[in-house]
């Protein structure tokens, strides 16, 4: 028998839950638990939910421990709900960010109350509320624990520290194949108003040297990915300095596929030059940081208490971008207050500009326990009643136009967070185009097409694309990118709807023209396999001239693709302009 079993519910399978590995120590470390006390069992909110629930009801267990985020809330309230029917003695423990938001707790008085949330059905007898870090637990929880007579709430103290609960055993067994989470801090040094953390004041943060030594036993792992859920990691730039400099000495050569990357959730306009000299020396794709703007409107930051330095913050992503090494994400959202259609036009265009490799746009989430919910109503805002409370209007915003403006960011999510389209992307900033604009066009042609219903392939976009370009006057130079971006990205041969000369004609074409050696590309020993492994396309003079194709006159050419791609984050098939005898 087991006495208790922890249980995360992930919003996907390669994901883990940080928190329960805490609870387990925190468990074994107070009750003095003897070996084989405790199961730890990792779900996803994608699994079967009446599979899912017969292998946590199956376990004879005392207490049955869940971590309530957004994402995993109605599947916990369903599994609540059901193993209370199943096993009424079965004591219920939630903890987590969001357990406060489940429901009212019977027979309880200590919760405070949410007026702007219905009234939901009260949560079974059996269920205990833990509040705050399970490290600042009061010792009556574990002695109530132990004798089988938890209260219905408890809050714990703010803790001092907070070591990584993870033993070697962990990587071959529960987080095998998983990416791995690690705190080196606790807190955030900001104070927004739609942020839980702005509710805990100030910054922790670990000594150096013991993040090195748990750094360094995640390392011996080889996981794919450490995320770092550090609020905001270079709050101290020399800390960060360390911690990177750190990460780089224990760097090894190896295949792609093997090398550790490690994802940082950083602020932009704290970066130094000591940072950025550091920076330039990190191999491509070991570095990952999400950027968290919100928007470029003073009077929407004000509101929600973010304070940052705009033209700092654009000039360092651009400095970041142009290293070519580090994946850049950058987030903005929709619905704050004071964020009109034009202000978000605006962020929106701000934004694109830089040319990120991935743009988050996301909506507003309403929290309970944040500044924002306590002023929903100064400020209009009306947002859904379960979690994640995302928003549906504002002063600003009514349902229409926000709605508009969701549905426009859902395009952007999935016509520009990939390499598809990069050489199009890059025509509208250079020519000065309003990407908002063309979105919009671009969102017209997506409804038209049903698109938000439909499987969002490479072929269909690029469709869609294809017809929304043939209505503009610079439409062949258009295509023409969208030609090399697609064979660039590694398909064989042009789609129907792209092709003017079939993949066949083309190579017989270049048997007879091509010379017979071209340095850097074959020999007249490899010529026949450099035929079959490239794909070739005809370009414009133009389109060569903007994609930077050099060679020896400017007239229309054909471009090889080869197999072997091309270094920095986004990776391509290597472009070779072909010189024709």
């Amino acid at each position: 028998m087991f006495q208790f079993h922890l249980v995360s519910i992930n919003c996907r399978f390669s994901h883990s839950c940080l928190a329960l590995f805490y609870v387990r120590n925190a468990l074994e470390q107070h009750l003095h638990l003897p070996e084989q006390s405790l199961r730890l069992s990792q779900f996803t909110i994608n699994d079967p939910y009446y599979a899912t629930l017969l292998r946590i009801s199956r376990e004879t267990t005392q207490a049955v421990f869940f971590s309530v985020y957004i994402w995993n809330h109605a599947f916990i309230r369903r599994l609540i709900n059901d193993l209370a029917q199943l096993r009424p003695d079965l004591a219920l423990v939630l903890g987590g960010p969001q357990a406060l938001a489940l429901s009212k707790l019977s027979g309880s008085s200590e919760l405070p109350e949410l007026p702007q949330l219905p009234q939901l059905p009260e949560l079974p007898k059996q269920c205990t509320l833990f509040l705050g870090e399970i490290e600042g637990a009061p010792e009556a929880f574990y002695q109530d624990l132990k004798q089988g007579c938890l209260q219905p709430i408890y809050r714990a103290k703010r803790p001092s520290s907070f070591p990584s609960p993870y033993r070697e055993e962990d990587f071959t067994g529960p987080l095998k194949n998983r990416q791995l989470y690690y705190e080196s801090s606790r807190g955030c040094p900001f104070s927004c108003a739609y942020c839980l953390s702005s509710e805990s004041q100030g910054v922790r943060h670990k000594p150096v040297d013991l993040v090195k030594r748990e750094l360094t036993a995640l390392l011996a792992a080889q996981p794919m990915i450490i995320k770092l859920v550090d609020r905001t990691f270079n709050d101290h730039p020399e800390r960060a300095v360390t911690i990177w400099q750190f990460l780089l000495d224990q760097f090894q050569p190896a295949p792609p596929a093997e090398q550790v990357r490690f994802h940082f959730e950083i602020a932009p306009d704290r970066f130094t030059e000591p940072m950025f000299d550091l920076l330039a020396t990190v191999p491509c794709d070991q570095f990952q940081f999400e950027v968290g703007i919100q928007s470029f409107h003073p009077q929407t930051l004000a509101a929600v208490h973010r304070k940052m330095d705009l033209k700092a913050t654009c000039r360092n992503i651009e400095r970041l971008l142009a290293l070519d090494t580090l994946h850049i994400h950058v987030d903005l959202i929709l619905g704050l207050p004071f964020e009109t259609e034009q202000s978000f036009q605006n962020s929106f265009n701000q934004v694109f500009r830089l040319e990120p490799h991935y743009i988050q746009l996301g909506l507003l989430k309403v929290l309970p326990e944040t500044a924002i919910f306590r002023q929903a109503k100064e400020f209009g805002l009306i947002f859904c009643s379960e979690p994640p409370y995302e928003i549906l209007a504002t002063r600003w915003l009514d349902h229409q136009q926000l709605a508009n403006l969701y549905a426009l960011c859902e395009c952007t999510e999935s016509f520009y967070n990939n390499r598809f389209f990069r050489s199009l992307w890059q025509y509208l900033v250079q020519t000065k185009e309003e990407p908002f604009a063309f979105f919009s066009e671009l969102l017209q042609c997506c409804r038209q097409y049903n698109f938000f219903q439909l499987s969002r392939t490479h072929k269909l976009m690029t469709q869609i694309l294809t017809e929304l370009v043939q209505k503009r006057s610079d439409r062949e130079l258009l295509l023409d990118l969208l030609r090399y971006d697609w064979l660039r990205c590694g398909h064989r041969s042009l789609p129907e709807y792209l092709t003017t000369t079939s993949q066949a004609e083309l190579r017989n074409r270049l048997r007879t023209s091509l010379p017979q050696n071209i340095e850097g590309l074959f020999t007249y020993q490899t010529r026949v396999e450099f035929l079959k492994q490239a794909s070739f396309v005809e370009l414009s003079g133009e389109a060569m001239a903007f994609l930077g194709l050099p060679g020896d006159n400017t007239g229309d050419g054909l471009v090889a693709l080869l197999p072997k791609q091309t270094g920095g984050v986004m990776k391509f098939h290597r472009a070779v302009r072909l010189k024709i005898v």
